[in-house]
């Protein structure tokens, strides 16, 4: 395993997870956070569906990472939370299991799960982005929505019997599984922050689609391949890669890689860089109106940039729909 390079990290005091979430996943929480009570409720029942049971399971038949077990995680994991500041470090398990993954599971005291097979395959710093990326899952109390997706699809299949259940069904669980992409972009984000190393991060997201084999990709290859994804074909490759990413937890590694990319490039990253970002001690005060107007930009200004042929049939009206919307949140925050 390589070293870790003697070079300090910049630490972010207090940082909120809104300096690094994508649009869509930071107007989704900003909107839950701000129903009182609702969280309170949700997280009491989460952990009384399942936490306590997950968390014994791998007590029992994994390895928790300490300062005598697996220690090098240990200490990168301590480094992630130190780094992005976080109130308590969460606990760390190895399991075996032959496909590289990891997972931040639980809601009141959340842990992090790591894959053997994932150990094998990276090297420290590639780990670092990792460890971190799961961090970020925590720092943005991802768990918790994700547990509350899984109780709304429980309630909402009793429902399939009612006429166009199973249509509206559908299409709630679309918009979940959009989210949850999303804040797998922005748990990537979290990532670069915290190991502060893109050459790592671009080599992590590369192994996770190619396998072990580096001498045999190149990042610059890799991000003209994502290019070729996003503009190749006509609007029939457009529905068929839409479709592909149904039933997806996360999005594809190249798409992965060109919007870690993007934003490492971009005026957010510098910003936090720089130490200008949003507080943990504001985040009571976000403006969901404000997160939603957003959202609706940054779907505008991707539609824009994209040379997707589906995007490009769909975007005028897209574009006309998020203008809409601003419109009328601005007049709901005029009243308000």
């Amino acid at each position: 395993m390589t070293q870790t390079p003697d070079r300090s990290r910049r630490r972010f005091p207090g940082i909120s997870s809104r300096a690094y979430e994508h649009p869509l996943d930071r107007s989704a929480l900003v909107a839950l956070r701000s129903l009182t009570g609702f969280d309170l409720v949700l997280r009491k029942l989460a952990g009384l569906i399942n936490e306590r049971q997950l968390r014994l399971m791998f007590l029992g038949g994994s390895v928790r990472a300490s300062e005598e077990q697996f220690r090098h995680l240990h200490d990168i994991l301590r480094d992630a939370c130190y780094i992005l500041d976080l109130p308590k470090v969460p606990e760390l398990y190895v399991t075996q299991h032959p496909v590289p993954n990891a997972m931040a599971i639980g809601t009141d005291n959340p842990f992090i799960v790591v894959h053997t097979a994932l150990l094998d395959l990276m090297d420290e710093e590639e780990l670092r982005f990792v460890v971190a990326h799961e961090a970020g899952h925590v720092l943005s109390g991802h768990a918790v929505y994700r547990q509350m997706a899984l109780i709304l699809t429980s309630l909402g299949s009793r429902l399939a019997w009612l006429p166009l259940g199973n249509v509206a069904i559908g299409a709630i669980l679309m918009g979940l599984e959009e989210w949850q992409r999303k804040s797998e972009l922005s748990a990537d984000r979290a990532g670069l922050l915290a190991g502060q190393d893109p050459e790592a991060a671009k080599r992590a997201l590369m192994k996770m689609a190619g396998g072990s084999r580096l001498h045999e990709m190149s990042t610059e290859a890799f991000l003209a391949q994502a290019r070729e994804y996003e503009e190749s074909g006509d609007l029939r490759d457009g529905v068929l890669k839409f479709l592909n990413l149904l039933k997806q937890s996360h999005p594809f590694a190249v798409i992965r890689f060109a919007e870690l990319e993007r934003w490492r490039h971009g005026p957010e990253y510098a910003a936090v860089m720089a130490g200008e970002y949003p507080r943990r001690a504001d985040d009571g005060a976000a403006s969901f109106t404000d997160e939603v107007k957003n959202a609706a930009r940054a779907y505008r200004e991707s539609w824009e940039q994209s040379a997707d042929p589906l995007f490009g049939k769909v975007k005028d009206v897209a574009g006309g729909a998020a203008d809409l919307a601003g419109a009328v949140f601005d007049r709901l925050g005029r009243r308000g």
